[in-house]
């Protein structure tokens, strides 16, 4: 255990859970979504649901959406600052089966014609999982850094990239593999050390089989690049 989980998160807002975690959330969904969001449906479940209007929840949301921090002193005022940024938005509540209490699902659509449909998670002290991205199950936190690879399920795609990582010299601390079905769509999720940059991004876009690209830093949750084929 260290400082920061005995005081919890830098934020604005009555709960890490409730609050900083909900402004990660909506950051996460931005980023991966690749451009400014211009539209969101937002749907709560569980403790979300009952308390997210007390707790600022539904503020903290779309405040990450429009590229918030937690600690951002205008969360309380996101609504306003929404319609600002030209992001129109509802938000409604939904019953999920086996999903943790604090949950979130966001649908996202872009400036440029990006769509993103992300179930995600607050699990205590402002910390996050995301549990699915388009439909797909999948499992990261954003504590690495993180490339979510769309791609063909096809022969050698997974070799393809971790080769080019291992030549970048970037480790592999965590990595999860996610289809629908075989012969589709599949994401690879793969967490490293290493902060990758936008040109290698954009070489890894280019191997055969990969539709799409998006890389989370976790030095700032406001970088993200979404590279589509």
């Amino acid at each position: 255990m260290d400082l920061f989980d005995i005081l919890g998160p830098i934020m604005i807002g009555p709960s890490s859970s409730h609050t900083a975690g909900a402004a990660r959330i909506g950051s996460m969904a931005r980023t991966l979504l690749g451009e400014r969001p211009i539209r969101a449906a937002i749907h709560l479940h569980g403790s979300f649901a009952q308390t997210g209007s007390g707790h600022g929840t539904d503020r903290a949301l779309v405040g990450g959406l429009l590229g918030m921090r937690p600690d951002d002193l205008r969360i309380p005022f996101a609504f306003d600052e929404a319609e600002k940024a030209g992001l129109s938005f509802h938000i409604d509540t939904v019953e999920l089966r086996e999903a943790h209490p604090n949950t979130a699902v966001i649908e996202l659509w872009g400036e440029n014609g990006a769509q993103l449909e992300i179930q995600a998670c607050s699990i205590g002290g402002g910390a996050i999982e995301v549990r699915k991205l388009n439909g797909i199950d999948v499992n990261f936190t954003g504590e690495y850094n993180t490339l979510v690879i769309r791609n063909h399920d096809e022969y050698g795609a997974l070799a393809a990239v971790t080769t080019i990582l291992s030549q970048l010299r970037v480790n592999v601390g965590n990595m999860s593999l996610h289809r629908d079905k075989r012969g589709g769509d599949a994401l690879m999720v793969l967490e490293t050390d290493q902060h990758i940059k936008p040109s290698q991004v954009d070489f890894l876009r280019e191997l055969p089989g990969i539709l799409a690209i998006t890389y989370y830093d976790k030095e700032d949750e406001e970088y993200g690049v979404s590279l589509n084929r």
